[in-house]
């Protein structure tokens, strides 16, 4: 949380704080543990019971943090290589996460067997999450049947776009809204405008109920298209894109509006997360190669950009620029509400 990433540089907070903060964190030795030390206490833990023991706490932070009235709750779903240490050849090196749109805290982690892909570890990452009342969203990969039914069969719904990977399904969206003039009793709509520097963004929804009692998909309710145009202020170019996606949530449960804002923020998953990791804390960079070092390493970043989020900040560099100069607010986001 003080922006020291690595396990050299976690040792040299103990050297460069002194025994005044160290023994806040209960250490009272003269120093606090070397590189070597952190090395050794790492490779020792379990790192299984480590993402079950953040899961939990995860949850916990849900639960005190209720949502408003009526609002839904939508948790993104995706994974992630450590690509330095991919390259030196750890096993297992891509991790697929959980994390929440609304908070912006890991929900949960598994590590991706070299010899499979995500789909494979879905199962896990299943076990470890509280599905009742959330939405699911993924990338296309992850738009399987039997994923669906999983997230159905657990209480939760999902939000899944549609490309070519499920042909079929994603022939019969195209059709409806090619259709849409016949099919018009069936459709809602929601559009957005947004402007990014040189850039006009405009998205467009539309969700139509057509395919219910025609598609077998489990627990299907709705089916979508969106139409992201954007257009360059000074040239007046326009660049068109259109996808689509399924959902097991009713029209009655979600309007047009919130199934565009629930697709737009399965994004933060990479925003907010994702890149955090790599720019932030420097993670692709990282060469630790030692069993599942690079995995518990990954943890403690997702801990400590979970605390950060829950801690109101938005930019996590400038936050952990912040907690350096003042570490007291460090320790108070652990719970050590002490005085600097």
């Amino acid at each position: 949380m003080c922006g020291y990433r690595s396990q050299a540089a976690i040792a040299e907070w103990g050297t460069n704080y002194g025994r005044k903060w160290l023994a806040r964190l209960g250490i009272n030795r003269r120093r606090g543990p070397s590189q070597p030390t952190l090395h050794r206490i790492f490779k020792g833990l379990d790192c299984q019971q480590l993402e079950r023991v953040v899961a939990r706490w995860a949850e916990l932070v849900m639960h005190s943090h209720p949502l408003l009235s009526n609002a839904l709750e939508a948790v993104a779903v995706d994974g992630k290589t450590l690509c330095g240490s991919q390259q030196q050849g750890v096993r297992d090196a891509h991790l697929l996460s959980a994390l929440s749109h609304r908070l912006g805290v890991v929900m949960a982690q598994v590590a991706v067997a070299d010899q499979t892909n995500e789909i494979g570890q879905w199962d896990e990452l299943l076990a470890a999450l509280v599905l009742e009342g959330r939405i699911i969203t993924a990338d296309s990969l992850l738009t399987q049947r039997e994923i669906a039914q999983s997230i159905v069969d657990s209480g939760g719904d999902y939000l899944l776009p549609v490309k070519e990977n499920q042909a079929c399904l994603h022939e019969d969206i195209a059709l409806v809204f090619a259709e849409s003039k016949l099919l018009r009793d069936t459709i809602t709509t929601a559009r957005t405008v947004d402007q990014h520097g040189s850039r006009i963004e405009e998205r467009r929804l539309r969700a139509s109920t057509a395919l219910s009692g025609y598609t077998d998909w489990p627990g299907h309710q709705q089916v979508m298209e969106v139409e992201r145009t954007v257009t360059e202020k000074a040239t007046g170019e326009t660049r068109r894109e259109v996808a689509y996606a399924i959902t097991s949530l009713s029209s009655e449960r979600a309007t047009a509006r919130q199934l565009l804002q629930i697709w737009r923020e399965h994004w933060h998953i990479e925003n907010r997360l994702h890149w955090v990791r790599d720019v932030t804390f420097d993670e692709d960079r990282s060469q630790v190669s030692t069993e599942r070092i690079p995995q518990v390493m990954a943890v403690l970043r997702n801990v400590a950009i979970s605390l950060l989020r829950i801690c109101g900040a938005e930019n996590i560099a400038a936050a952990t620029r912040r907690y350096a100069a003042r570490p007291a607010l460090a320790l108070a986001a652990v719970g050590l509400n002490l005085r600097e």
